[in-house]
């Protein structure tokens, strides 16, 4: 059968993948992913050949998994989080379009936990209103369109996801994104942070939007800033609904 799946497998541990993604998995000839996410899964189905390739190499990848499947074969593509929130999805429909000799594979997309909602559930209910998820990574969006985004919803205070935070060479970035928001939204905004999230060495920290600002996060991190009625209730990120509690 010619199929891809597009998977997204959730933080990284079993317990976080979706029974859909599972039963994609048992289906699959080839695991195709990113060396570090292969990692994660190869050991519950050893018996399945891998593709992986190292970052960056996102459409080499894709394009390799598309040709494995053309050869009458099912491959799952897997990404962290869910496979439609900065992962492979729509690389794999680009390529797959692009070329006629994979207009007869079947493409199919898993969707999986993103770090949003997994973060906000470690940090207690983070994100219980509306919400934006940006990412700070300028690999693939201009940094003039990223501080766009990040005025436009500060300024409308929807609660924020930040993905890719910081790394060695944008080390700043967090800093120069917060110094945006606090434009908006007061130093005593709450915030929080989650670091591997669902794997081990999972942590996380609740904090002010002012103390933020100076955390020194990775490639690893989630980063949530609440909006105006965001509150800390028994050292747990909690957004209210609004609902009347008498």
């Amino acid at each position: 059968m010619k199929k891809v799946f597009v998977i997204g497998i959730g933080p990284g541990d079993e317990k976080n993948m979706t029974a859909f993604a599972k039963e994609a998995l048992e289906k699959s000839d080839y695991i195709c992913g990113y060396t570090v996410y292969v990692d994660l899964v190869k050991s519950l189905y050893p018996q399945k050949p891998v593709i992986s390739t190292g970052m960056r190499q996102e459409a080499q990848r894709c394009e390799l998994a598309l040709r494995t499947a053309s050869e009458n074969n099912t491959v799952s593509v897997i990404c962290s989080g869910d496979s439609g929130v900065y992962g492979m999805a729509s690389l794999i429909y680009e390529l797959w379009a692009n070329n006629s000799n994979y207009s007869d594979i079947e493409i199919e997309i898993v969707s999986g936990v993103t770090a949003a909602t997994s973060g906000s559930a470690v940090l207690g209910a983070a994100l219980s209103h509306d919400f934006a998820v940006v990412s700070l990574s300028d690999l693939l969006t201009p940094w003039e369109l990223i501080e766009k985004r990040l005025h436009a919803v500060s300024s409308a205070d929807f609660c924020i996801a930040i993905y890719n935070p910081c790394s060695k060479k944008r080390n700043d970035y967090l800093q120069k994104a917060c110094d945006i928001i606090l434009k908006y939204k007061k130093t005593e905004t709450v915030c929080g942070w989650v670091r591997n999230i669902g794997r081990d060495g999972e942590e996380y920290r609740v904090l002010t939007l002012g103390e933020l600002k100076d955390e020194k996060l990775d490639m690893f991190s989630t980063v949530f800033i609440g909006n105006e009625y965001t509150k800390i209730l028994n050292g747990k990120m909690v957004t209210p609904r609004g609902y009347k509690i008498n």
